[in-house]
This record gives C-alpha cells, structure tokens and sequence, in this order.
C-alpha cells in the first residue's frame, strides 16, 4: 500500500511478559535519539532480522516512541516486543515488514496511538491484540494486513481511523466497543472476508464507503441509536442491520439496507 492520508497484529500472541526490560542491552541494529529526556526509536539496520527487544531505558532515559518510519521495510524482522514505557508508534513505523509475525507489549503498556500506516503491509500478521491504553487508531494503520484473522480492540479506543484497516481480507468478524464514537471513511474497505460486526451504542458516525467491498457481510449488530452515515457505507455489500428494540433514530432501512430488531437474527 503506497497512499497518504491526501488519498483515499498481529500475529500469535507471544506469552505476557513478567519482568521489565529496562535492563536489556540496545539491539545493535536500533538507533535513537534523545531529546528532553526521551528517547525515540529513529531507525534501524535494514538487514536486521528474528527478534528486536526494545528497552524501555536508554542511556538512563526511558523510550517513550518509536519514530515515523523507524523499522519501515525490516523485511527479515520476525518478532518485536515494545516496552511498558512507549506511548506512540509513529507514522510507517513498521510499514512493509512483509514478514513480522509477532508483537508482545507488556501488560501494563502505556501506548495511546498507533500511527497512520504503522503496520501497512505487514502481511504475515495474523493475530493483534492492542493494549488497552490506545485511544487512536490511525489513517490505514494496519492496511493491507491480508493475513490480519482476528482484532481486539479495546474499550479505550474512542475513533477507528479513516481506510484503518483496509483490505485485510482475512477477517472475519469484529467488535467495536462502545467507546468508539466514530469510524471513518473507508474504515474496513474490502474486508472481503468480514461475515459479521457488532457497532457498541456511542457510535454517532460512520464515514463513507466504511464497509464497501465487503461482499461476504451478512450482519451488523448496533447496540446503540442510528448514527450518522456517510455515503456508499455498503456499496457491494448486502448486510442486513439488527438493533435493539429500544434505541432510537432507525427506520425500516439504514444506508440502503434492511433494518430488523436483534431479536429476529438467525
């Protein structure tokens, strides 16, 4: 994927971590700068393969980022585990690592925003669980993640950005929890795989073409009143819309398709 926010996982869970990693030696391929007493992740030896542990301490100083492009086409990188201390992932910090298969954060991760096209094309990624301190799911954060089968997102998330998770057509189902007040534009484009969404009840808006191309989507649950909806939400996608009896603002159709109660679901 090469788009810019001007145009339109994860894989297996590594076992939680249980003692801090403040006092691992810096991987040699890693270069950072400091500033204000941060550090920052700026880049990192492109023939740099396996496992990368990022401290949490640098030169005493704690890593609190991993900068744009950081990590961008660590094509041999298989794994990497963030510390606790880390608080973004910046813009196509790990773009085109066709062949990450797995990211550990620590249980007590401090993350709050995953950066536009972070994970962009890191195909081999299968399954991501976000900590839940993140806030912010940026522009195609995790776009063209085709292997992506499984997505937790967590209560603090509170918006899905725009193409976030574009053509990850291996997914199959997914939850938006009721923290989230908005999902954008083009959101799941083609998710070709995608049968089944559950929308939690703060929803105000939905963007334009936020499921178009999803030609397997059979149901979309909203726990919450009709939002907003943009233009196209479901063009060459056929879902039918359940809500619940109580909630207010639907009709019998939403975005052109059919509205039903939760009670009538197969």
């Amino acid at each position: 994927i090469g788009a810019t926010e001007d145009t339109l996982t994860w894989s297996e869970e590594l076992p939680t971590q249980t003692k801090p990693i403040e006092e691992v030696p810096l991987n040699p391929n890693l270069k950072y700068e400091i500033k204000d007493d941060e550090v920052t992740i700026t880049g990192c030896d492109k023939k740099a393969s396996g496992t990368i542990i990022i401290p949490a301490t640098i030169e005493g100083k704690t890593v609190t980022s991993i900068g744009e492009e950081a990590l961008v086409i660590c094509t041999n990188l298989k794994s990497i585990i963030i510390p606790d201390s880390v608080t973004s992932i910046g813009k196509s910090a790990f773009m085109h690592c066709s062949n990450l298969t797995s990211i550990t954060f620590g249980k007590n991760s401090k993350l709050t925003s995953i950066g536009s096209q972070a994970f962009g094309d890191c195909s081999n990624l299968t399954i991501v669980i976000i900590p839940d301190s993140v806030t912010n799911i940026g522009f195609m954060a995790f776009g063209g993640c085709s292997n992506l089968k499984s997505i937790n997102i967590p209560d603090s998330v509170t918006s899905i950005g725009r193409s976030a998770f574009v053509i990850c057509t291996s997914l199959t189902n997914i939850t938006i929890p009721n923290s989230v007040t908005s999902i954008e534009e083009g959101a799941f484009y083609n998710c070709s795989s995608l049968t089944s969404i559950t929308i939690g009840s703060s929803v105000t808006s939905i963007g334009g073409s936020a499921f178009i191309g999803c030609s397997r989507l059979s149901t979309v649950t909203f726990l919450g009143d009709a939002p907003k909806a943009g233009s196209m939400v479901f063009i060459f996608a056929t879902p039918t819309i359940y809500r619940k009896p109580e909630a207010k603002g639907w009709g019998d159709t939403f975005a052109g398709r059919p509205v039903k109660l939760i009670s009538e679901t197969p």
